[in-house]
């Protein structure tokens, strides 16, 4: 591929960025984001499935198709992925959207 001016500032921006969280306490402030993040987006998914009760199960078939690619991607066979600030990312995010619809389920159960 061509080097453009474009692709230069994607580059180098993209290095800034990885070279930024490499920072453990960034690194963590930032997973932290992410679970928290995903235990809104949880929430708020319940509340909007309880309001319409029309899209139940193609609600809870997409929730479950995101977590096992997410899950797929971070525990799969590639280790290089594994690494990498967006897997972790995701996987925080996955798991603060799963503790968020037990919470959420165990508040309906009671």
């Amino acid at each position: 591929m061509q080097n453009t001016r474009l692709s230069t500032i994607v580059d180098t921006t993209a290095g800034q960025l990885n070279q930024f969280f490499r920072n453990p306490w960034r690194r963590t402030s930032l997973l932290i984001i992410g679970l928290l993040l995903g235990f809104f987006l949880g929430s708020a998914i319940s509340t909007s499935a309880g309001q319409k009760a029309e899209l139940d199960i193609v609600e809870a078939f997409v929730i479950l198709l995101g977590t096992e690619v997410v899950s797929r991607f971070t525990y799969g066979g590639n280790l290089r992925f594994r690494r990498m600030l967006i897997a972790e990312v995701l996987n925080a995010l996955k798991l603060g959207v799963i503790y968020s619809l037990f919470l959420e389920a165990f508040k309906l159960g009671s």
